[in-house]
């Protein structure tokens, strides 16, 4: 495996870093092409990616640092301690904060963002993969097992390659989504709903192929973020279905507001 690509001395290429900036690039593309399409800013693609970004690597550096214990400045800059979940609830956040303070409809607009989450978290797993940054798997004997000998976690013996499983489920499932995306343009939500529904599918599966620690029982925090993450999904979708909003401006034109609300 290679954690470092690059080493300059005082800086280096790390392979995390790049697929976290590949992630970024590709979503952001797929985002103002999505947003093009519909009719909408497309500009905003870059201010959503920028917001994505630097949301979700504070929420993931506070989430490891409060899970560690150690609130430090050294444990914020340091560059370990990336934490899925911690990132996925600022990246949020952010990104909320920035369609809402556009001219872009709501609940359209994050209909398009919640696919690419996916898709950038698929490539993100890549980059653990090439770090072998200890989000494999358990001891394995199967014909693909792989052994990271120079890993930032480093195993010589051949684990479950588990970022391999998680990139190739996530972008299978952010195919289904964005195969079917048009035939929902007409219940706003439901698609980012569908989004987080299939993330925590995602995880809740691939945490049985992870060695993270467990801390109820059999599962895992991320497991249990999981189901939150598929319950509120599950809520949404239902929500959005069976209490039809009105259709919401367009964009440069006010909002109309809920009527249900």
């Amino acid at each position: 495996m290679y954690p470092t690509i690059v080493d300059f001395g005082f800086v280096g290429i790390h392979s995390f870093g790049l697929m976290l900036f590949t992630a970024f690039i590709t979503s952001g593309i797929v985002i103002q092409s999505e947003l093009k399409r519909r009719g909408f800013a497309p500009e905003l693609a870059s201010a959503i990616v920028m917001a994505a970004a630097i949301g979700g690597i504070v929420g993931a550096k506070l989430y490891s640092a409060l899970l560690d214990g150690q609130i430090t400045f050294q444990e914020l800059f340091s560059t370990s301690g990336i934490v899925w979940y911690g990132g996925f609830i600022g990246g949020c956040l952010a990104v909320i904060i920035v369609i809402v303070r556009s001219s872009n409809p709501f609940l359209p607009t994050i209909d398009i963002v919640g696919p690419t989450v996916i898709l950038g978290y698929g490539i993100g797993r890549i980059g653990c993969l090439l770090a072998g940054d200890g989000d494999y798997g358990p001891p394995s004997d199967l014909p693909w097992a792989l052994a990271f000998p120079n890993g930032t976690v480093p195993t010589d013996v051949p684990v479950h390659p588990t970022p391999i499983y998680e990139t190739l489920l996530s972008w299978a499932f952010f195919g289904i989504l964005w195969s079917q995306r048009r035939k929902f343009e007409g219940a706003p939500g439901v698609v980012f709903g569908a989004s987080l529904v299939l993330l925590g599918v995602e995880r809740f599966i691939a945490e049985f192929w992870r060695i993270t620690p467990r801390v109820l029982g059999w599962m895992s925090a991320a497991q249990l973020f999981s189901i939150a993450a598929f319950i509120f999904g599950i809520v949404l979708i239902l929500w959005m279905f069976t209490h039809p909003r009105a259709v919401e401006g367009k964009v440069g034109e006010p909002r109309q507001r809920d009527r249900g609300a």
